[in-house]
């Protein structure tokens, strides 16, 4: 029995050493997240997509990730093939979630419960998101998840109504560009002022200059100095929050 556990463990961690698209089931509908780890007991990041849906972008920073010794497992909030490329489609896809939260806090929680099934250390982790999927892990983070901290990258910062950081357990770190016409400076004034109030440990960086989406590689939005700046602080709170 024992050689056949140690077998089934080392098959699942060869299985997922190079990343692989996993499949799961959410309220009778299929999902298809994204599972990397180099080794079986790696910290994991719990990855959310941007608008466009779980795409070769979230491959890479996986994949970049695992080169860092870390696992990700990329959580699909659209559906298993559900990724849109006309802007109409992907802002009826996020208007849908944004108008039920409940719908939302759902499939992040399968899709940590995924990552568990698949022995992800989801008991040492921490979320990350890209603009939909930023504001998606400040979701996760209301509703008092049990991650070590929610990192947004561009996202979306405004808490809806009836929400507040009072059962937020992790900190917070904001990466923000101040020349964003998306998310404006005075929504990053209100979460700031909303988190010292909630007594929230967070950090609130923003960068001269980076549009909305400034982290997007080959987009005309891409800012090169925000992009590497916030990736190399990002990096060092992993570090430091791993080492505790």
């Amino acid at each position: 029995m024992k050689k056949f556990i140690l077998i089934f463990l080392f098959s699942t961690i060869f299985a997922f050493a190079n990343g692989s698209f996993v499949s799961y089931e959410v309220d009778g509908k299929d999902y298809e997240g994204y599972y990397s780890s180099p080794s079986k007991d790696a910290p994991l990041i719990f990855m959310v997509h941007d608008w466009d849906g779980l795409t070769d972008y979230e491959v890479k920073r996986a994949k970049m990730l695992y080169d860092m010794g870390y696992a990700t497992f990329a959580v699909d909030l659209f559906g298993k093939g559900i990724r849109p490329n006309e802007t109409a489609e992907k802002k009826k896809l996020t208007g849908e979630l944004y108008q039920n939260r409940a719908k939302m806090k759902r499939l992040l929680y399968a899709g940590l419960n995924k990552a568990k099934e698949l022995k992800a250390n989801v008991s040492n982790a921490v979320g990350i998101g890209y603009c939909f999927g930023g504001s998606a892990i400040l979701e996760l983070a209301r509703s008092g998840s049990d991650l070590k901290s929610y990192i947004p990258f561009h996202g979306g910062l405004t808490t809806p109504e009836g929400e507040d950081y009072n059962k937020t357990k992790g900190s917070i770190v904001v990466f923000h560009g101040s020349a964003d016409k998306s998310v404006s400076m005075q929504d990053f004034a209100n979460l700031t002022m909303e988190l010292e109030k909630a007594g929230v440990n967070h950090e609130m960086i923003t960068y001269s200059g980076a549009p909305h989406a400034f982290s997007v590689f080959g987009s005309n939005r891409y800012h090169k100095t925000a992009d590497e700046s916030s990736w190399k602080r990002f990096t060092e709170i992993l570090e430091s929050t791993f080492k505790k």
